[in-house]
């Protein structure tokens, strides 16, 4: 791994991801499909409310966590177009 990426994700988890930081705000009519990203693009454009709106605060850079946030969007795309249909898992885990 280059120094610059490992900097570059040392950088994303210091400043914290915005999708990882959505998941779990559970805010009634948040966005869900590409919340993250959204999020990052939204502190981008100057959104004064964030918290309002997403149910989360935005990363103190934003610019530096869009790509990460876009990555992991995408890869939880799947399961937030089905959170957004209505469909749920009643999934178990364990012994």
């Amino acid at each position: 791994m280059s120094k610059a990426l490992l900097a570059l994700l040392v950088a994303a988890l210091v400043c914290g991801c915005a999708s990882v930081r959505t998941l779990d705000a559970a805010k009634p009519g948040a966005p869900v499909v590409y919340s993250g990203t959204r999020l990052d693009v939204y502190a981008l454009e100057g959104g004064c409310c964030a918290k309002d709106r997403f149910g989360a605060e935005a990363p103190r850079y934003p610019g530096l966590d869009l790509p990460a946030s876009a990555l992991l969007d995408t890869v939880l795309l799947p399961l937030s177009v089905l959170t957004v249909l209505g469909v749920g898992f009643q999934a178990s885990g364990g012994l």
